[in-house]
């Protein structure tokens, strides 16, 4: 399953663009998930700073789909985002109209075509089995292009397994920018992000379906890893899992290429004064091809604070 976890990070980690479920199909959003009632643990999720005389950038990985009852947004970390005057995400704060019409122009089908009339009898009878299996009409995806069920898999799983995009750690930061009142900017668009999945070939796009599809059974132990690492602030732990039989072509796709443009947006930004506070997927701040060790191969020193 070589391009699995990469798929799984983007959809857990770096997913600031939940696909709607049912948003293409027009049919019911998944069902309540449970929630999780676990004793508040403290969490101490990797945090870094780069700064210089007039200007400080905090760097802090994410993960987008958390359980209940865990306590991170304390110490170091949370001293660092009252401090700032800007929260940057993936994506600014979006309307729902413009992800819609997002998903309209890139994740539906051609009149007259099926999503599981492509799949083939093998495929198809996993797939369904796998909808099934998450509480979920097999036809909900019917008019939607592979890759929107690619990306909604995994969450609708990770939400079955009892965890929340309301504990996200983008879903908090962006609350308290608000109480806060300081803007909100964003590294991409929507419409950049849906045009990565679906600039796949419908080949790539339909053999990356499949192998979410066969890799369900064994999500859970991931995410619960991730979170766990994530939660330890072990970010060369999290890389280590998150990019083991990686594909490179897709990886960089998906991830590295990102990684540079983000990385020449912070080299800019801290030509200007001012605190900021960066929030994107872990899984970009970790590992030899992360944003930090790009920024570091520049010539910025960033220290670890949390």
């Amino acid at each position: 399953m070589r391009t699995f976890k990469t798929l799984l990070t983007t959809a857990a980690l770096a997913a600031a663009s939940l696909i709607i479920p049912g948003a293409v199909s027009g049919q019911a959003a998944a069902a309540q998930a449970p929630k999780l009632e676990a004793a508040p643990i403290q969490a101490r999720p990797a945090l870094w700073k780069l700064a210089d005389k007039d200007t400080t950038i905090y760097l802090f990985g994410t993960i987008h789909i958390l359980p209940k009852g865990l306590d991170w947004f304390n110490g170091p970390l949370a001293y660092a985002f009252n401090h700032s005057d800007l929260l940057v995400t993936e994506l600014p704060d979006t309307p729902t109209g413009k992800i819609l019409a997002a998903m309209g122009k890139h994740g539906v089908l051609p009149a007259g075509q099926n999503l599981r009339e492509k799949l083939g009898e093998e495929r198809r009878g996993r797939y369904e089995a796998a909808m099934t299996a998450l509480g979920q009409r097999p036809d909900m995806f019917d008019r939607s292009r592979p890759w929107v069920p690619a990306m909604s898999l995994p969450i609708l799983a990770i939400q079955k397994f009892g965890y929340d995009p309301s504990n996200g750690a983008e879903t908090l930061l962006d609350a308290k920018a608000k109480e806060r009142k300081i803007p909100r900017e964003g590294l991409e668009t929507i419409e950049f992000q849906f045009g990565l999945f679906a600039g796949l070939s419908e080949e790539q796009q339909i053999a990356n379906l499949d192998e979410v599809v066969k890799g369900i059974p064994e999500m859970r132990g991931i995410i619960e890893s991730m979170v766990t690492k994530w939660s330890a602030g072990d970010a060369d732990g999290l890389a280590a899992l998150l990019n083991a039989d990686s594909d490179p072509v897709f990886a960089d796709l998906i991830l590295y290429s990102r990684n540079r443009t983000w990385t020449a947006w912070i080299s800019q930004r801290m030509k200007q004064p001012g605190t900021v506070f960066i929030a994107v997927g872990a899984g970009h701040l970790a590992g030899d091809k992360s944003v930090n060790t790009m920024l570091a191969a520049e010539g910025f020193r960033l220290s670890r604070v949390q």
